[in-house]
């Protein structure tokens, strides 16, 4: 699949990704990307998060691939389900373990649990071995259940700007190699 034969959407997390984030950089290249807005960046609520992400699905005009990081695979995730679009794919970032006590903010466990069903599509969960908001074990075992291939990114924190993790050039060939091998 191209690029241009899919609704990318970017599917930021909890405060959203800032103009140096990977996923701004994404959407700002990709002519078919649009990113799901929320009413409220620093206080999600699982509920309006989900239903937000629901209707930019079902809006959608060509198949859905999902982009999302750290409290977006959250949100997608439980969003997926209700979607009455053809998803084509979804590329994870970061999942945090929002079913961890010492998750910050606390409220953020709101999102947890993650349903745990086979995604009924191609999926790909990157995940690092020092990410803060989520052990790599814990990537691997949602993986596994979502039927997803696992991605390796080493130590590389939280994969986001703060990280070092702009621009991005690895997950970039990987979204694309990803994005190949996706049916439109």
């Amino acid at each position: 699949m191209k690029a241009s034969e899919a609704d990318i959407l970017i599917v930021p997390g909890y405060t959203n990704s800032g103009p140096d984030h990977w996923q701004t950089r994404w959407q700002n290249k990709l002519a078919s990307a649009r990113r799901v807005e929320q009413a409220e960046w620093s206080k999600p609520v699982r509920e309006d998060w989900v239903k937000r992400m629901i209707e930019d699905i079902n809006a959608a005009t060509k198949p859905v691939v999902i982009v999302a990081h750290s409290l977006g695979v959250a949100t997608a995730i439980h969003a997926l389900p209700h979607a009455q679009k053809k998803i084509a794919g979804a590329f994870l970032v970061a999942p945090p373990e929002v079913t961890n006590p010492k998750i910050r903010p606390k409220h953020l466990m709101t999102f947890g649990p993650y349903p745990r069903d086979p995604l009924p599509f191609p999926s790909m969960v990157i995940a690092s071995r020092n990410d803060p908001f989520g052990s790599y074990d814990h990537a691997g075992d949602i993986a596994n259940a979502w039927g997803a291939l696992l991605v390796d990114a080493g130590e590389s924190g939280h994969i986001n700007a703060e990280s070092g993790h702009g621009p991005w050039p690895e997950g970039t060939m990987v979204f694309a190699q990803f994005l190949s091998r996706l049916r439109p």
